[in-house]
């Protein structure tokens, strides 16, 4: 099944600056809510993990999609603009609020 996991970077020091980023991958493992989801691109400077809070499945498509929420939002050793750069080289992408909603 493609997972595809969808996560809203914000900052609380820099709140002009933001980004929703996905990440997709095939995997036999079906996501649910509560899990906590481990990435290399995830740095502890910026949060202590993230956790599915949504998880909508489409089985015509064979598709899933899970959206993650923070644990700590207000843990921000590093700045957002590091985080997201990180996050970049580990196979997440940024996508617009348009491409959100013509796949949903």
């Amino acid at each position: 099944m493609k997972i595809n996991l969808m996560l809203f970077i914000s900052s609380v020091k820099e709140p002009s600056e933001s980004e929703t980023l996905i990440k997709t991958f095939e995997s036999t493992i079906r996501p649910v809510e509560g899990d906590i989801i481990d990435d290399p691109g995830f740095d502890p400077g910026f949060h202590n993990g993230y956790e599915i809070i949504k998880v909508t499945i489409n089985y015509a498509s064979d598709e899933c999609w899970v959206s993650l929420a923070p644990l700590a939002i207000e843990k921000e050793e590093i700045k957002i603009g590091t985080y997201l750069e990180k996050l970049k080289n580990n196979g997440w992408r940024a996508v617009s609020n348009e491409e959100l909603q013509s796949t949903l």
